[in-house]
């Protein structure tokens, strides 16, 4: 099961966030003993007062071309596995995840 599904208007991302990284990062596709995908990302940021989140939010908006306001959290604000929406054109957000996921191997 792909990390990232087509939803109404954009995309849903699976996402596995590791707070108090060294520096932001996203790592590449990783994948769950349930079979199911995440993109791992790491924040520098704590998990307090949404810090984790904003910082995630940012990260993922700024690597795939988007305006933050275009990045929302859908579920999973206190958790490590966290879905996104990203809002924009499905195909083009899909192929830039790909690239990025390219890029990371």
């Amino acid at each position: 099961m792909s990390a990232w599904a087509e939803a109404p208007g954009g995309l849903h991302l699976a996402v596995r966030a590791t707070p108090k990284a060294g520096r932001d990062s996203i790592e590449g596709i990783v994948t769950a003993d349930d079979g199911r995908e995440r993109l791992a990302i790491r924040l520098a940021a704590a998990p307090s007062d949404g810090a984790a989140n904003e910082a995630l939010v940012r990260l993922v908006a700024r690597a795939l071309g988007v305006a933050k306001r275009d990045v929302t959290l859908a579920s999973g604000a206190t958790a490590r596995l966290k879905r996104l929406h990203i809002a924009g054109d499905p195909a083009k957000l899909a192929a830039a995840l790909q690239s990025i996921i390219r890029e990371q191997q």
